[in-house]
């Protein structure tokens, strides 16, 4: 089996022959990779990762000038404002990473004021150059992925914030199924685009859990998101029935987890260790839906010995069984307390495993 073989049979339970690697670098961890390896390789083609990302559609109109005046105030020097007028504000020096979000209507009052807002015209955007990528990653023997995280719920919320879009959820305010239908649309010319360019792999999600406890209640996650998911979905599966809907969502998110599947999800990630035990969802869920992560960045990762790491990555390994079904790695973004040690142990353990 090639990379994208491999990926795609594990994800279907259908067998694997090797292992997969797959995790990501802080800037200070890319420092320490590039002074042991140099800096003409990126990490995940000297490591085999067995998936690209194809980029997504150009939009006709990048100026983000014009959502200044959706904010009542003045933005920090520094700020970057992506293409949904969403404002992210530069934090400390100690901290150059972390971004403070701006919400670009959580003072809007009413519908008719909402729907004067200059949302990206995604539907109309320019997709032709999506097919030649995935041809040529595919050319490589690797799998073709589109990164469509944010689906619904994460980017409705940066835009009306959190607070006030759960408010107007709960009130049943028409600007929460404006909005909401609003990027579904998005949502929906996106996906549709990376599927009929070939792409093997989706990266669906959104946060709806935290640590310990879910974000919003069941009721709310099944009136108000799941339908405009499943409805994502659902365009997909007509154009390929065959490709892999993967769901991030970081946090406790067990009792989401039937109405992901319901919603037609094939893997689910990134399984935090601290928040779900693996080997129970593994036993309750198994054989409808595969998994990626399950590989602590709070616990084993940064604070784990190399051998800790090995003994997870395989233990996790053997939890899922010969048909596959899980790609170990990392939950999240590799971070500065992680010892390199501990990466190379766990690229070395998936090696080894057999």
């Amino acid at each position: 089996m090639n990379p994208r073989e491999n990926i795609l049979s594990l994800y279907r339970r259908q067998g694997y022959e090797k292992a997969p690697v797959e995790f990501h670098l802080c800037p200070a961890l890319h420092e320490k990779y590039e002074a042991k390896y140099g800096n003409d390789t990126w990490y995940g083609d000297r490591f085999g990762f067995p998936t690209r990302n194809v980029s997504g559609g150009h939009l006709a109109e990048v100026d983000t000038e014009k959502f200044k005046s959706w904010y009542p105030f003045e933005l920090k020097p520094g700020t970057h404002i992506d293409c949904w007028g969403v404002a992210r504000e530069p934090g400390s020096a100690a901290a150059m990473h972390m971004r403070y979000t701006r919400n670009p209507l959580k003072h809007c009052g009413d519908l008719a004021r909402m729907k004067e807002y200059p949302f990206p015209d995604f539907p109309g955007a320019d997709y032709s150059h999506q097919k030649a990528e995935v041809e040529a990653i595919h050319a490589k023997g690797l799998a073709a992925a589109a990164g469509l995280e944010c689906t619904v719920w994460e980017t409705a919320w940066y835009i009306r914030g959190m607070e006030e879009l759960m408010m107007d959820m709960l009130s049943e305010d028409p600007m929460a199924e404006f909005l909401l239908d609003k990027i579904t649309e998005s949502a929906v010319a996106r996906a549709v685009s990376f599927t009929k360019a070939g792409c093997d792999i989706l990266n669906f999600g959104d946060d709806i859990g935290m640590q310990r406890t879910i974000m919003m209640s069941e009721k709310l996650y099944v009136d108000w998101i799941k339908p405009r998911f499943k409805r994502v979905i659902d365009e997909v599966r007509r154009i390929n029935p065959q490709v892999i809907c993967l769901y991030h969502s970081c946090g406790y998110v067990e009792p989401f987890i039937p109405h992901l599947i319901e919603a037609g999800i094939d893997v689910l990630n990134p399984v935090q260790p601290e928040c779900m035990d693996f080997a129970k969802l593994h036993k309750q869920y198994g054989s409808v839906i595969s998994f990626s992560g399950t590989l602590g960045t709070q616990t084993t990762m940064p604070f784990g010995t190399p051998d800790d790491v090995r003994r997870v990555v395989f233990e996790n390994l053997e939890t899922a069984g010969d048909k596959g079904g899980l790609l170990v790695c990392p939950t999240h973004l590799l971070e500065p307390e992680v010892p390199w040690e501990n990466v190379e142990a766990y690229i070395k353990a998936c090696g080894d495993f057999k």
